[in-house]
């Protein structure tokens, strides 16, 4: 569980830099740096539905356990 909150707040900060560098390099016309924060911000959101979609079937499954 520590590694996946771990990688919850190492994906949380990748979206929040990427988005930060998004309107960044709009701001300064850097269209090809804007379109690569743009991959980078839907590979980290990409990212971190697939671990919660993990840790709530993980969830679900200690629930049925007990």
């Amino acid at each position: 569980m520590k590694k996946q909150i771990a990688l919850n707040v190492f994906y949380t900060l990748g979206l929040i830099i990427s988005v930060c560098g998004l309107f960044w390099a709009f701001k300064n016309h850097n269209y090809l740096v804007m379109a690569l924060f743009v991959a980078a911000a839907a590979l980290f959101l990409y990212l971190k539905i697939q671990l919660i979609k993990d840790v709530r079937a993980t969830l679900k499954s200690k629930e049925k356990g007990l």
